[in-house]
């Protein structure tokens, strides 16, 4: 399990959060004015970047909000965590440390006690 943390919570499992695509996809302006390929590229073509990409994410088990996250795709490496509305960090280096949610697995304490006997 990765570590995610959240801009209102803090750091969390992984599992209390629901990816929700892209971050940073502009509502068309004048959307009536769309052809139907113009308005499906809006709704399903995405950017399927290898390395540092922009994405959202709601805490859905805490605190229900959305934000956004920059994730390196190769590595799962957590770049950065902003709430929406802001932009992301214009000084992220795919070379550097980590600076805001490192990911990285849970230590065996901090993992679940159920095991595969119980069927869950």
């Amino acid at each position: 399990m990765l570590l995610f943390s959240c801009p209102n919570c803090g750091p969390r499992n992984e599992g209390e959060f629901h990816y929700g695509g892209q971050a940073h996809v502009a509502y068309p302006t004048h959307p009536g004015d769309l052809s139907d390929r113009e308005w499906a590229e809006y709704l399903f073509f995405r950017e399927n970047t290898k390395g540092l990409f922009a994405e959202r994410w709601v805490h859905s088990t805490g605190c229900r909000k959305w934000f956004n996250m920059v994730r390196d795709t190769v590595s799962y490496d957590i770049h950065a965590v902003y709430r929406m509305g802001e932009q992301p960090p214009t000084d992220l280096d795919p070379a550097a440390t980590p600076a805001n949610a490192p990911a990285q697995p849970l230590a065996p304490a901090q993992a679940s006690n159920t095991s595969t006997s119980e069927g869950v």
